[in-house]
């Protein structure tokens, strides 16, 4: 093994999930990645490049955004 854990895609859509979820619960967006990643055992930058995926790939928008609806 090449010492990086892999996780599978339904394990990434469920914390993105999560972070989604939780956010509130946060101070920030980055906040709850950092604390979530902690504990399914990624580092923050991993968890955060699944977010920003989910977005772009049109995912729920993030409570910040100011977007106007499509």
């Amino acid at each position: 093994m090449d010492g990086r854990t892999r996780f599978s895609p339904e394990a990434r859509e469920r914390t993105v999930r999560l972070v989604q979820e939780h956010q509130t619960e946060y101070g920030s967006l980055e906040a709850a990645i950092e604390s979530i990643a902690a504990k399914i055992g990624c580092t923050a930058e991993t968890q955060r490049r699944w977010v920003r995926q989910a977005q772009c790939d049109g995912g729920p928008p993030r409570p910040d955004d100011r977007r106007p609806a499509a």
